[in-house]
């Protein structure tokens, strides 16, 4: 399995109703508001990095109130 972080900056206000939208999607094993540079954090699962592309692009930059991502892959050293 192919897990990463996506950190996400929304528009004012949005971080909530983003982290629950997030929560519901498919693959999304967990997803939850912060403080800081970014409002929400999103942590995705998929079998292979094509289906974990796929999910970024087409899911969660598709969601209403997201402004910005940055996805950080999960590497075992």
């Amino acid at each position: 399995m192919i897990a990463a972080y996506i950190l996400i900056q929304t528009g004012p206000g949005k971080a909530a109703t983003v982290a629950a939208a997030l929560r519901g999607l498919p693959g999304v094993m967990e997803a939850v508001s912060l403080a800081g540079p970014y409002d929400v954090v999103a942590r995705p699962q998929a079998r292979e990095i094509d289906e974990l592309a796929e999910l970024i692009s087409s899911r969660v930059q598709a969601l209403d109130g997201v402004r910005r991502t940055m996805t950080c892959p999960v590497v075992r050293l």
